[in-house]
Order: structure tokens, then C-alpha cells, then sequence
């Protein structure tokens, strides 16, 4: 039987789209609130698109873009530099048995979103989309 991960074609399980989804809850009320103890992360405004879990709920991918998409360097950062207290506040807030190690990255979802639009409002594609 094959695992159950992004890679190999299949997609999550019910219980990762369940727990990935508690986490970015978690993770956007805690950023929001500042319940952090570092100034410099509590004074950015942070969008938490998404968090994917790996099959055994061990890791915790934060897709997070800051508002505005200024500072994108600086965010990744300030949140690997606080992701032990960040892990501690959401074990807490969340209960989970075992709170996933956190890793974030950048959310590309906003770029593509303009990418594609940009690419729909091509002379060539807009021609081919009213012919139909």
C-alpha cells in the first residue's frame, strides 16, 4: 500500500487536512494577538495561507506571506527564530498529543493568483477563451 503524501499523487488524509488546519488556526490567532515574546515578529501582520502536515504528523509546513508582501525574508526569519515558542503555545492551545516540529516557507498561492490573471487578460488567451 502506498503512504499517503503530497509527492507520490495521492493526497492527504483526512486527519492531516484536520490537524494542518487546527495549526493555521492556531498560528494566525497567536501571530494576531502577539502572544509571542519578540517585538519585532509581534509588529508584523502575517497571513497564514496554509499549514500541510507530513503523513505522520510529525512536521508542520506554515505556508505565511506578511501583509503586503513586504519583508518576506525577514518574516521566515522571525518565525524560525521563535518556533520553539511558537510549537510550545500551540501544543498548548491546540492539545494535540504531539505538536509537529514547524517549518515555514513563503505562501506563492497570491503570485500565481496574479500570474494567472495576468495571463487571462492576454490579447491571445482572451481570444481563445471567447471563441468558445
Amino acid at each position: 500500500m502506498a503512504k499517503n503524501t503530497y509527492q507520490d499523487g495521492y493526497g492527504p488524509s483526512q486527519r492531516q487536512l484536520r490537524v494542518g488546519e487546527q495549526i493555521r488556526r492556531t498560528l494566525s490567532e497567536v501571530l494576531m494577538r502577539g502572544d509571542i515574546h519578540d517585538p519585532d515578529l509581534n509588529r508584523m501582520s502575517i497571513t497564514v495561507g496554509e499549514v500541510r502536515t507530513s503523513p505522520d504528523l510529525k512536521i508542520a509546513t506554515a505556508y505565511v506571506l506578511p501583509l503586503g508582501g513586504k519583508g518576506k525574508d525577514e518574516v521566515i526569519a522571525l518565525l524560525a527564530r521563535n518556533k520553539g515558542e511558537l510549537r510550545r503555545v500551540i501544543g498548548k492551545k491546540t492539545g494535540l498529543k504531539y505538536t509537529p516540529d514547524l517549518r515555514f516557507q513563503l505562501d506563492q498561492t497570491f503570485d500565481q493568483m496574479d500570474d494567472t490573471r495576468r495571463m487571462l487578460s492576454e490579447d491571445r488567451v482572451r481570444r481563445d477563451v471567447d471563441d468558445q
